[in-house]
């Protein structure tokens, strides 16, 4: 299999970071053909330009890459942190840029056309706000934002996502339970 690993986090040394690694060795050993961003290393630049907006000729080399690879892809695996309730904006920059009309989905007269109806999808989020907190006063905006708005749109029939909270007050030991979940994660949602 294909697989884009996307991976929106500022510092290096974040769990963010060890999720990433733990996601692309678990790739590797299943043999699957990865391809992975770091967006902030890559310093991907997630504003859009209004002469790009419909015009697939003039978008930057790095979102014909970008764009490239998740389209040969079976699956996609997203890394980051909840800020405000959403990606953080790098994140949610490239998802404007690579998810464009015409290109993940298309307005018709009789409804949106699907095109990643045949793609895995897999969100691994970070958070400090405890798990009864983020459900009962914010309603689990990501899961909304992803499984509804993001991927709802698209027609992505396969998606998950797994919060892990509150990294903040988690021990070594939490975090790797986690880490040993996201590996069993991997090798369930994208064995061949």
């Amino acid at each position: 299999m294909k697989v884009s690993v996307i991976l929106g986090h500022q510092n290096p040394g974040s769990f963010n970071h060890a999720i990433a690694s733990t996601t692309l060795n678990t790739l590797q050993s299943l043999g699957h053909e990865a391809h992975y961003h770091d967006l902030y290393a890559e310093k991907f630049d997630p504003i859009t330009r209004h002469d790009e907006w419909n015009n697939d000729n003039l978008l930057p080399e790095q979102v014909k890459i970008h764009s490239a690879e998740i389209k040969a892809s079976d699956g996609m695996i997203f890394i980051h942190p909840n800020w405000w309730g959403t990606p953080p904006a790098i994140l949610k920059g490239w998802i404007d840029r690579i998810f464009r009309s015409g290109f993940a989905y298309n307005f018709t007269p009789s409804g949106p056309v699907q095109y990643f109806t045949d793609k895995t999808v897999q969100v691994f989020t970070t958070s400090n706000t405890p798990r009864e907190v983020e459900l009962g006063v914010y309603t689990d905006p990501l899961e909304n934002f992803w499984k509804v708005v993001v991927f709802g749109l698209c027609g992505c029939q396969s998606f998950e996502r797994r919060n892990f909270e509150p990294v903040i007050m988690s021990t070594y030991d939490d975090r790797a339970a986690w880490l040993r979940e996201v590996e069993e994660t991997v090798r369930r949602r994208f064995a061949l």
